[in-house]
């Protein structure tokens, strides 16, 4: 990861070159990143979610598929999140070719300009046009504020492991405790108290903390949003054993302590 890299260098529409599979494929990266991820395949249409950050952090998820050919290699299963996509923890821009990079810094796709996606019956046509860049979006993609003094930066393997919302008893009955679950393959899982939720993280240098969320069950419950606080959150430190998360302005989107 490179200091002060670029963000939105990656937004845009680009071919997928230099992968094991679904090289070809358009991968198409807008400015709302909660649900700006469109990767077009032969296939169909994965939609998802995508965050990145000027330390060079990368991540991205994908939540839903849109079908539209079944012909030779669209198996069962084709809208699944491709595995180069799930490696991808960083970027860097070379030459105005981003690439994404593992958690290791080797690469994991190179993103080629000049693609044109084909929305298909069940997209907007306005999808086939690249996405805008206006000062509003660099503003958005701007540092995130430092952590306040007296927080410690939280580091990956600090993250590891399952938080509850401060304040939740840990001895209510663990099944239906809101919590959240770090892991160590890039996935997290959680509950709000009655629906689960999940997604991708990676952080970084300084606190850096980026993730992704999916769909979610819609069980009415007095219920405690963990997963958006983690998919809201630009930072994390720690305040003694209290995890705490921190929005791109510094404001706090919640705070968490060890399961037992």
């Amino acid at each position: 990861m490179s200091p002060q890299a670029d963000p939105v260098a990656l937004i845009g529409a680009w071919k997928v070159a230099e992968v094991d599979e679904g090289a070809g494929d358009i991968l198409r990266l807008a400015p709302d990143t909660h649900d700006g991820l469109l990767l077009f395949s032969r296939c169909g249409v994965l939609m998802g979610m995508w965050q990145a950050n000027v330390n060079g952090l990368f991540v991205a998820g994908t939540s839903g598929y849109s079908a539209s050919h079944d012909g030779p290699g669209c198996r069962p299963g084709a809208g699944a999140t491709p595995a180069w996509l799930r490696r991808a923890s960083a970027f860097r821009v070379e030459g105005g070719s981003p690439v994404l990079l593992d958690d290791r810094g080797g690469p994991v796709a190179r993103l080629l300009p000049g693609a044109k996606p084909t929305p298909g019956p069940n997209l907007l046509p306005s999808l086939a046009e690249p996405p805008v860049v206006t000062d509003e979006v660099r503003r958005a993609f701007a540092p995130a504020a430092a952590l306040p003094a007296g927080l410690t930066p939280a580091r990956r393997d600090t993250l590891l492991g399952r938080w509850v919302p401060m304040g939740v008893p840990t001895s209510s009955p663990r099944p239906e405790r809101p919590h959240v679950e770090l892991r160590d393959d890039g996935e997290w899982r959680g509950s709000d108290g009655c629906n689960g939720e999940g997604g991708r993280w990676v952080a970084g240098p300084a606190g850096d903390l980026l993730a992704t969320s999916g769909p979610s069950t819609l069980i009415g419950c007095d219920n405690i949003s963990v997963g958006f606080w983690l998919s809201n959150a630009s930072r994390a430190g720690l305040d003694g054993d209290v995890l705490v998360l921190l929005d791109a302005q510094g404001g706090e989107t919640g705070r968490l302590q060890r399961d037992s």
